[in-house]
């Protein structure tokens, strides 16, 4: 046959491809009526893909892959997501289960014997993905990020055939869909056999996540990703419940978890819980426990959330694979703040399909609770199947020259340890010239929740500081100047430096409360550096404030460690210096808070007394919304004390200064709840 003839022929069978296979998407998205198995479905597609490979100058323009795209991009664009995307605390057993309860109840200040309505379901082990569809089609797909901004990934994802392109019928004007990408098992073993041993993935997890996260959509294309629905964000649609969402879904047809049940019983949860780890391993795709949220959307919203957790809602892990081995010796290891842990280095024993070879043992007085010493046989737990611990000694080895001792020295920079009062932790007190704090430091400033420079993790550090090319957190922004010393360094290219400076100008937007964080200051985490942000909004402000303890000590939710480790890191000349700095460098930036403008906006409140209808924290909670300040005491600068039943000495104190006095009812009135 000659040439002119057969291109004839394959541009004929794509054209009845392509109208074959939109067809079936259309029955399949739009019809909720699939004509077709999805076997047969994946054949069509395979020859469509196979001549548009072989013969590429005669792809249609309306093919099926054309609005899939496969060009390779440079970087991710940011999406912002319209609802801040949150991560789930976690729960470990049925009293922690009884307790995340307890704490709705105390929230909400109602009885702790009420029955609250729950979706509970496997907690799939993937990438969290953010849906937005406008008047019925996707717009785009996110990864969660950090939170409030991810990576638009909707090209990558427009073969996952579980996320329609169109919703049929019956839709929001908006809507933001959430839910988990992964990678079947099965699937995942078959993309491993065909990769090379330093290219193979660790778990599904990271197969999903690499794949989804390529800049070259035809390898995302090519792989089995699957999505199951989960959650909401926002939507132009209210629903009352979770069950009347899922619903919605259904009819939209995004899958959600066929496991997935309704309950208003602990016990019956527990049921479910061991029926589900009992199947674990005849689940096609990986779990690691089950999620637990509250059923009725009111409450969720009234709830809230503290940090980046939702109080509505927990994760429920399944309890840990465990296995014996030896303690072969001991490694020090120091952290940023000092702290030295003494790590286990095990004989490598199969815990759960993982290689283990090392084990925290956290502290000192850790060990000698445990009586452990090395060439001991201790037993190892993958605590939420991740993270390796010792549980308990299974055979000592009696021989007194294998006690672990503590050290009075630190092993790396030779300064005398310190353990101080109430702690169970030895440190370092070498705080501002230890080695092993500086480059705790530096990594903590580039890690994901801080700066989150791709490209630069552990490894780059190391390197770079032990070479000299960097020392302090600002030295990170001159690393452009030191191309060539780090292009002689073995892996070092011209494309993986070009990608790390894009990478570090990136970073130079941040908000506030990240940039608070990425400092690493001792007790400060995420949620003490969001409270920080929220109430200063200014870095200078926060740092003119730093000798002023009763401004800090008002400051809800900041403990006196935290206050005086402040004070501590802001005095120190070197620190304020740096941060200085980083100030000309970066853009510092806040926010947007989810804040209702009303009576008390810009308002600083006390809140004293027992209240009737509504919880201290719901109240608080509350107030933060429209805006307010919490004070923790009553001051001249206080503008209401919001008063309750058996009030205290500062009812009496803002009589004295004149302080405006509201009950409950005042207060629900002007927030016009």
């Amino acid at each position: 046959m000659d040439k002119e003839k057969n291109e004839k022929l394959v541009k004929k069978r794509l054209k009845e491809l392509s109208i074959e296979i939109q067809k079936h998407n259309h029955s399949y998205h739009n019809l909720d009526k699939p004509k077709i198995t999805d076997s047969e479905y994946d054949k069509l597609l395979k020859e469509n893909n196979d001549l548009e490979k072989n013969y590429p100058h005669l792809i249609l323009d309306d093919g099926p892959n054309k609005f899939v795209g496969s060009k390779v991009k440079s970087k991710f664009e940011k999406v912002k997501h319209l609802s801040q995307m949150y991560s789930l605390s976690n729960a470990f057993n049925k009293e922690d289960v009884l307790e995340f309860i307890k704490r709705m109840s105390k929230f909400l200040n109602i009885s702790e014997t009420r029955n609250f309505d729950f979706l509970v379901e496997p907690k799939i082990d993937g990438l969290s993905l953010n849906l937005f569809y406008k008047k019925g089609k996707l717009v785009s797909a996110a990864t969660r990020g950090d939170g409030f901004i991810g990576e638009n990934v909707t090209e990558n994802i427009k073969k996952i055939r579980d996320i329609p392109i169109y919703l049929n019928n019956e839709y929001p004007d908006f809507v933001e869909i959430r839910g988990e990408v992964f990678i079947n098992r099965d699937d995942f073993n078959t993309i491993n056999s065909m990769l090379k041993n330093k290219e193979k993935f660790a778990n599904p997890r990271n197969a999903a996540a690499g794949s989804l996260r390529q800049l070259d959509t035809s390898i995302s294309h090519n792989r089995p990703l699957k999505f199951i629905a989960h959650g909401i964000g926002e939507s132009s649609k209210s629903y009352l419940r979770i069950k009347d969402y899922y619903l919605d879904l259904k009819k939209w047809k995004i899958p959600t978890n066929d496991l997935l049940i309704f309950s208003d019983s602990v016990n019956e949860i527990f049921n479910y819980y061991n029926k589900i780890n009992d199947i674990r391993s005849d689940i096609k795709f990986d779990i690691d426990g089950l999620v637990i949220k509250l059923d009725d959307i009111d409450l969720q919203k009234r709830l809230g959330y503290v940090g980046k957790n939702p109080r509505w809602a927990t994760a429920l892990k399944f309890s840990s694979e465990k296995a014996n081995t030896k303690i072969e010796y001991i490694d020090l290891q120091v952290g940023r703040t000092g702290a030295i842990t003494p790590v286990a280095r095990l004989r490598p024993v199969n815990i759960g399909g993982v290689i283990v070879s090392n084990a925290s043992l956290h502290n000192f007085d850790e060990i000698n609770k445990k009586n452990i010493n090395i060439l001991d046989i201790v037993e190892i737990e993958r605590a939420g199947d991740v993270i390796p611990y010792v549980t308990k000694l299974i055979k000592k080895n009696n021989t007194k020259k294998n006690k672990i001792i503590p050290p009075k020295i630190c092993p790396i920079c030779k300064s005398k340890t310190i353990k101080e009062a109430e702690e169970a932790v030895l440190r370092c007190s070498n705080k501002y010239g230890c080695e092993s704090q500086i480059i705790g430091q530096l990594i903590h400033f580039i890690s994901k929740k801080s700066l989150n420079i791709d490209g630069f993790g552990e490894k780059q550090v190391k390197q770079l500081f032990n070479l000299k090319l960097i020392n302090k957190r600002e030295d990170i922004f001159e690393i452009k100047s030191k191309k060539k010393q780090i292009l002689n360094i073995e892996g070092w290219g011209e494309l993986s430096f070009n990608n790390l400076i894009n990478s570090i100008e990136m970073s130079k937007t941040i908000s506030l409360e990240k940039f608070i964080y990425s400092l690493g200051i001792r007790y400060v985490g995420e949620i003490n550096s969001e409270i920080l942000a929220k109430d200063f909004k200014d870095l200078n402000k926060l740092i003119t404030s730093i000798n002023k303890v009763e401004r800090l000590k008002n400051i809800d939710g900041l403990g006196p460690k935290v206050i005086s480790s402040l004070i501590e890191f802001f005095s120190n000349k070197e620190n304020l210096l740096t941060v200085r700095k980083l100030q000309k460098i970066l853009k510092l930036t806040n926010p947007k808070e989810n804040i209702i403008n009303n009576f008390f906006t810009n308002k600083n409140l006390v809140f004293t007394g027992n209240l009737n209808t509504l919880s201290r924290d719901e109240a608080k909670y509350l107030a933060k919304k429209n805006g307010a300040k919490i004070l923790s005491s009553v001051s001249k600068n206080t503008d209401y004390l919001v008063m309750g039943n058996k009030a205290g000495s500062k009812a009496k104190k803002a009589k004295d200064l004149g302080i405006n006095i509201i009950n409950e009812d005042d207060f629900l009135l002007k927030i016009n709840r």
